[in-house]
């Protein structure tokens, strides 16, 4: 009987300190300083995400240079040299490579991170964490890409003698941070859409290749003449754009283009947000 009854202050006692940890049905403010909290943890799996990508292989991190080179130079002889596409006035080589590596940063950001929920499943399932972490670790990893071949890019600017300006400079973070909130906001919408339908891994493929034609990479945005408010609507086109126009000088930077982009994005980031959030109570059962 005395034990029976230690047993039970026992139980009592553990009842009593027991934490229940429940995903909040909507977004709010906590959720950012609980990614604060963790940024070790933030940290630790954007390393993690590097070093796997680049374990074992012989050049090493020089892939990241590897395909956006290389996709120029095809693209340099069959749109620059055979098929005469403008590049409004500057050498094509270094009017695509300006938005390639742009476009490599989003697209590699997007098809990563609307799979990073599926490949730490076993994480997510067995561990509590802040979710939002594996899609900011899986954008985050991709600066390394950018950064290595920006090197290229002002590299190919000396070759070619153009010097960005003060204004030019200033304007390149800008659009780095715009890329950045598409590439999670819309990385947000995907992972959580994939979660429950596995046909995103075989769908988004197929949209990026589509996307990569009607956003002004391989070609200037004056091509469209004046349907150019369509691709206006792409948020990519001002990032593209405007990068060509702060390095290169092919034409003033566009503000309100450059406006409309970051409210595009920043709309797109915030509604991801949300989506994943009320997504979130569910990820353990259905992944």
């Amino acid at each position: 009987m005395k034990l029976s009854s230690q047993n039970a202050t026992i139980a009592k006692y553990h009842m009593s300190n027991l934490t229940i940890i429940k995903p909040k049905k909507v977004f709010s403010f906590d959720d950012l300083r609980e990614v604060w909290q963790y940024r070790e943890l933030l940290y630790f799996f954007t390393w993690r995400d590097i070093k796997v990508r680049y374990k074992q292989t012989y050049i090493g991190i020089m892939w990241a240079v590897f395909q956006p080179f290389v996709t120029m130079v095809i693209f340099s002889i069959f749109f620059g040299i055979l098929l005469k596409v403008p590049s409004n006035g500057v050498p094509y080589p270094i009017f695509v490579y300006t938005g390639l590596i742009f476009w490599q940063f989003f697209s590699s950001s997007l098809a990563d991170t609307s799979n990073v929920l599926i490949a730490n499943q076993a994480i997510v399932t067995k561990v509590y964490f802040p979710r939002l972490i594996l899609p900011f670790s899986s954008v985050m990893t991709k600066f390394v890409d950018f950064t290595i071949a920006a090197m290229i890019l002002f590299g190919m600017m000396l070759y070619y003698g153009y010097t960005p300006n003060l204004v030019g400079i200033l304007v390149f973070p800008l659009l780095l941070v715009i890329t950045f909130m598409i590439s999670v906001g819309g990385g947000l919408i995907l992972a959580a859409i994939n979660v429950k339908y596995r046909d995103v891994r075989y769908v988004l493929p197929f949209f990026i290749q589509i996307l990569l034609f009607v956003t002004p990479v391989i070609y200037p945005a004056s091509v469209a003449e004046k349907y150019s408010w369509i691709l206006a609507i792409n948020p990519m086109t001002g990032v593209i754009q405007n990068a060509r126009a702060a390095l290169l000088g092919t034409t003033p930077i566009n503000w309100l283009l450059i406006s409309i982009s970051f409210i595009v994005c920043a709309i797109i980031l915030i509604v991801g947000i949300v989506n994943f959030k009320k997504a979130e109570r569910h990820f353990a059962d259905t992944i």
